[in-house]
Parts: structure tokens; sequence; C-alpha cells
């Protein structure tokens, strides 16, 4: 068996020398660049696909960064390169972004710049480079990384002030969304985005998607330090594809929307717990096949299991969240249907290894999965993961440590 993979993270000094030495090669004429930003990927301790069915979820920020080298222009041309994308150059006009109007990873950087003019800022052309540690389709939100990183710049060179507060902040995360939603065309919804922007070191945070509430209403701060409990969340990337911008995704919100619906509420927040099951009646002459009621009862089940990771957190009862954990991922896996082979492996091998909860993380259909670990058995729980890989014939998994990190700066 080979060594483990393990995705380590830059230093803020590393990561800026990247983009700074990419920036001057890829644009040689127009000098520096105005500064150096960034912005981390997230893991979702708990409450997957809740935030489009107005539920709470649980995200932290990784120590994982996607850092922009940026340079204002003065007219509305947007240059971009990557790292990732090497000898390429992503070009188009700020009057050119719209909806349906750009295409390829630049959309994701064009269309914050789009949202932003949106709402009233004033927002002008720009060069940019860009580099990333933040594992690309992983589930790690490397897409919001990105938005995010170039939020905070577009605002400091533009003075819009917006990234000095959790209010700005939190303005700063509809426009992501809304360039994520509208211009890239990935249906997803805001809890990556206001993980990256506003979540802080040694802390989670309490995303409450209800429709009604401000930006700013919508997320709280939980304290989530495991250092004093002996525990360390291990990620677990399985390397399987992982794609958000196709068709299962989208049918997972419709079928919710759907629902919804029938049921006669605004969002399956609604349903309350105990009226789950009556719930579940109501649609059965609607649901031949038993969809909406397994999306259903993943849903309902899923917020009530966040809120009460959250109470045992707060409660500093952290050792006793893991049967939520295991639970929320047999939910995902049969009624939301969205885990895969390598997922389930790594949850079923990571508990038996000593575990004490692990479930998938993100959008799901491959990606990442996370265990909580304590920190004595985090070479077992590698070592036995790992062999498992190998027993089945799969690609080796990549692993990282994430304690709660910092958010876009």
């Amino acid at each position: 068996m080979t060594s483990p993979a393990w995705l380590e993270s830059w230093s803020p000094d590393d990561g800026a020398q990247r983009v700074r030495d990419l920036f001057g090669r890829s644009f040689p004429a127009v000098g520096a660049p105005d500064g150096v930003w960034s912005a981390p990927g997230r893991v979702n301790l708990i409450g997957e696909h809740t935030d489009y069915n107005g539920g709470l979820a649980l995200p932290t920020a990784l120590p994982h960064r996607t850092y922009v080298a940026l340079r204002r222009r003065d007219d509305d041309v947007v240059r971009l390169a990557s790292a990732q994308a090497p000898g390429e150059l992503w070009q188009t006009r700020l009057a050119d972004v719209a909806p349906g109007a750009v295409t390829g990873w630049g959309a994701y950087v064009a269309g914050v710049a789009w949202a932003l003019a949106k709402d009233g800022h004033d927002v002008s052309g720009f060069d940019a480079v860009v580099d990333s540690c933040v594992p690309f389709g992983a589930g790690l939100s490397s897409s919001a990384a990105l938005e995010c990183a170039v939020a905070v710049a577009l605002d400091e060179v533009h003075q819009l002030g917006l990234a000095a507060d959790d209010a700005g902040r939190a303005a700063l995360v509809s426009a992501c969304v809304r360039a994520e939603n509208e211009v890239a065309g990935a249906p997803t919804g805001g809890m990556d985005q206001a993980a990256s922007l506003r979540c802080t070191a040694g802390h989670a945070l309490l995303v409450d998607s209800r429709p009604g509430l401000s930006a700013l209403e919508s997320g709280t701060p939980v304290p989530f330090d495991l250092e004093p409990a002996r525990l360390t969340l291990l990620v677990v990337d399985t390397r399987a594809e992982h794609a958000l911008v196709d068709g299962q995704y989208a049918e997972r919100r419709a079928s919710c929307e759907r629902a919804a619906s029938l049921l006669g509420v605004e969002t399956l927040r609604d349903v309350a717990p105990e009226a789950l099951e009556g719930a579940l009646v109501a649609l059965e002459p609607h649901d031949p096949d038993g969809v909406l009621r397994r999306r259903v009862r993943h849903v309902v089940t899923e917020i009530a299991r966040t809120a009460q990771f959250v109470a045992l957190v707060r409660d500093g009862r952290v050792t006793e969240v893991g049967p939520l954990m295991n639970a929320s991922h047999a939910s995902l896996r049969d009624d939301y249907e969205v885990s895969a082979r390598e997922l389930d492996l790594v949850v079923d091998s990571a508990v038996g290894a000593g575990a004490l909860g692990a479930r998938m993380t993100g959008g799901g259909f491959g990606g990442s999965a996370i265990a909580l670990v304590r920190v004595e058995d985090v070479e077992t729980v590698v070592t036995v993961v790992q062999a498992a890989f190998d027993d089945a014939g799969l690609t080796a998994p990549g692993f990282l440590l994430a304690p709660p990190s910092a958010p876009a700066l």
C-alpha cells in the first residue's frame, strides 16, 4: 500500500507569492497587481441539501484557500488566468456579462462583478490571476472560494467597504450566490458562500436559510474548537468525479419544490418533525414511486439533526455528535440518493476504525466525506480507509485535516 496522500494547505505568504508570480507572467505589460486576496473552501459538518429548502446547515471554513491577485482597469475588460488552466487567457467585457452569456470558469469571476453592479456598485474591469489549494471537484466548494476571493478583492479596489463588517459580508454573500446561480448556471443554495465569507477561526457558522430572514440574520457563529476534546476533523477526498452543474442536483431541488407545493408550504422547512408522517401520507397519492416522500423525509430529519448537533456542541458535548453524522449519511444515501460507492466506503471504514461519526459532505454524487476522529486515532483511520480503497481497486483517496479556519481576507 502506498503512503497516504495528504492534501496540504499553503501558508498565506506562499499563496500570495504564487499568484504574484503568476500575475507577472500572465500580464507582464501592466505592472504589479493592486493586491492579493484569498478565500477558503468549506466543509459542511451537517445539514446537507437543506439550504434551498429553507433549512439549517453548519459549515466551517477550511485552511485550504483560493488566492487571487488582481489589478483594477479603467475600462470594462476582464482578463483572467489560472494556474489550474496554464497558458489559457479568459476574457470578456462586463457589458457582455449576463445570465447565459458567458461560459467557462471565468463566469464565476465575472459573475461577481456583474452581481455587484446589479446591486448598484460602481465596478470596472480588471486583470486577475488565480491559484488554489482547495481540492477541485472534491465537494469542498472550490467555486465559492473563487467567487468570494474575487468579491473581497473587488470590494477593496473599488472601496465599497462591504468586507469591513458582517453586514457587508452578508451582502457580498448575496452577490456571490447570484453570480453562481444566474451567470455560472449552478442552482446551488447560499451555504458555501456564507461559510467562505463569514466563518471565523474556531467556529462553525449556523446558516439559516428560512425565507424572510435578512442575509445578516441568516448566519450565527457557533464555537467549534475541537482541541480541548482531543478531536480533529478528517476530510477524505474520494477522487470520485463531483459536479453540481448537472441534472442530478437540479432534479433534487425540483422534487423538493414540487413536494412543498403539494403540501401547501413555502419550503420544506415549514414541515415540523412531528408533522412529517402526516406530510408523507398526504404526498402518497401524488408519489407512486415514493421519490418525493424520500426527499421530504431526508430534508425534514436533516434539519432536525442539524439543530440537535448545534445544541450538543453549545452544551460542550461535541463527543456525542457522531451518531447524528452517521444518521445524516444514511439519510443522504437512502432517502436523498446522492451518495456514491466511494463515499459509503469512507464512512463505513472510518467508523469501523474508530471514528466517532462520519458522513458525506457537500452536494454528493462523488466528492468528499468527513470523519470526526480522536487525535490519537487519525493514523489508524487513514490507514484503514486507504486499505479499503486499495482492496476495492479504487483510486487512492486524498486526506486533509480541517480545523475551523478564517474567512475571506
